[in-house]
């Protein structure tokens, strides 16, 4: 499969909505779960998730209601959104090209933040609109945004480090600005796709952060804000891992997981 990955709110419904106007199969819908009600003016062109975001493994495929199974042989070409705790999971017969897309911190957490704020206005104007929006909050990750991030982002990289699968890195920005020339390559490394009419649905408007300051309440040290940055910029140059940045990213998880405890993808198994 095609996995498409990243944390929330990094343009992996943008890289879905690409690779379907490139002609790619697309496992997943528009708007499900009623987000075209709750949370479509975060993201109105459509998430295209299903319940492989969680990742491809026995307890998705086969799926639970319907007993419908996918098979690694027939799935090479079909594009699937995967957040990093379901990459990490996924089984590796079905990890055949990983696209991970990156987003600066700062902005994950802005537009994380924004997402949930539009999703509890909508769950307070219903019925028992405190008890909804208390139930949501349970669902929601157990760290503060800028956390989440980091602890996915070495998730990510750890598994590759690990796996070694068929990889391609690209922050947002780079495809924002020019959609053409990193959708060629991707395509390019994918082997098909047409590439002008992927370019067609890159939409600039749809994006709501920018250039966005530390928050005020950032839970973070100086020195693990330089690792993550150094980790965005890395990715946004397109430049390898150097052993010093591992070596760096390697300290900070140690101090993050000694202060946090487990990591994303364990905290998600719960």
């Amino acid at each position: 499969m095609i996995l498409v990955t990243g944390t929330k709110r990094s343009g992996t419904s943008m890289w879905m909505q690409i690779l379907r106007a490139g002609g790619f199969t697309i496992v997943g819908e528009a708007f499900s779960a009623g987000w075209g009600d709750s949370i479509r003016d975060a993201n109105p062109h459509g998430f295209w998730e299903s319940s492989f975001r969680q990742g491809v493994f026995f307890a998705t495929n086969p799926h639970p209601e319907t007993g419908a199974f996918l098979r690694p042989d027939a799935s090479t070409q079909h594009a699937v959104k995967v957040f990093v705790p379901g990459l990490v999971r996924t089984d590796f017969g079905y990890i055949h090209h990983v696209i991970a897309t990156m987003r600066p911190w700062r902005e994950y957490a802005a537009s994380i933040r924004r997402l949930y704020a539009i999703e509890d206005a909508w769950l307070a104007e219903l019925p028992n609109g405190d008890e909804r929006i208390a139930h949501a909050e349970g669902l929601r990750p157990v760290y503060p945004p800028e956390v989440e991030w980091w602890f996915e982002q070495y998730d990510l990289v750890r598994d590759v480090a690990t796996r070694r699968y068929p990889f391609h890195w690209v922050s947002y920005e780079r495809v924002l600005r020019q959609p053409e020339v990193e959708i060629k390559r991707v395509f390019a490394w994918l082997g098909k796709g047409d590439v002008a009419r992927a370019a067609d649905v890159v939409d600039r408007a749809t994006r709501t952060q920018a250039d966005t300051p530390d928050p005020p309440d950032c839970p973070l040290d100086a020195d693990t804000i330089a690792v993550m940055d150094a980790l965005y910029d890395t990715c946004h140059r397109d430049a390898p891992l150097t052993p010093e940045l591992v070596e760096r990213l390697n300290a900070t998880q140690a101090r993050m997981e000694a202060e946090y405890g487990a990591l994303s993808r364990d905290r998600m198994r719960e």
